[in-house]
């Protein structure tokens, strides 16, 4: 089975592989991306937005107000905000970072691109990402292009997964390695 197979599998992967036939009819593929990487950073900053999209008890009128206002203020094109409009109805706010990774990878599979998906301690900033990118294109020989997450559990460092493969640099692996070893 192929990424994209993969990925329409899923259930953030239907809406993803909606939003991208939307995007590419449009030709809009870029901005989706760009308001998508505007939300992804918003979700890394905020808390409040962050248990928006994860809270059982908001009905589903309140959430889709309160989504479109965000999407308003983030100044998102219109396909990404009808498509968190619709996940906001169908309660699947929190199937938004799987979403946004799904994307991605799809944009990136049409530009030629290989994505990998990084997860680190603390927000990378662009520079960092740009160091990032260039080591991954050394290493795979092709352009990459990166799709950030945040998971502080991992202490520092970072995990990167690329396709089928992972290069798992994070402190909190490094400290269950000691540990293992230390036990014999």
């Amino acid at each position: 089975m192929d990424q994209s197979s993969g990925i329409r599998a899923s259930l953030a992967g239907r809406y993803a592989t909606a939003l991208f036939a939307l995007a590419q009819e449009t030709n809009s593929i870029d901005a989706v991306q760009a308001s998508l990487n505007t939300l992804s950073e918003a979700l890394a900053e905020s808390d409040d937005l962050k248990e928006l999209t994860k809270s059982p008890v908001l009905s589903r009128d309140d959430a889709s107000k309160a989504i479109a206002a965000i999407a308003k203020s983030l100044g998102l094109d219109k396909l990404t905000t009808n498509v968190l409009g619709v996940l906001a109805a169908n309660r699947r706010l929190d199937q938004i970072p799987a979403v946004i990774r799904a994307f991605s990878t799809l944009a990136s599979g049409y530009r030629g691109e290989i994505t990998a998906e990084v997860t680190s301690a603390h927000p990378l900033d662009d520079k960092q990402i740009d160091a990032l990118k260039a080591q991954l294109k050394k290493r795979v020989g092709s352009d990459v292009s990166v799709s950030t997450a945040v998971d502080p559990s991992i202490l520092g460092g970072l995990v990167v997964k690329i396709g089928s493969q992972m290069i798992d640099s994070s402190i909190k692996t490094r400290l269950n390695t000691l540990s293992q070893a230390m036990k014999g």
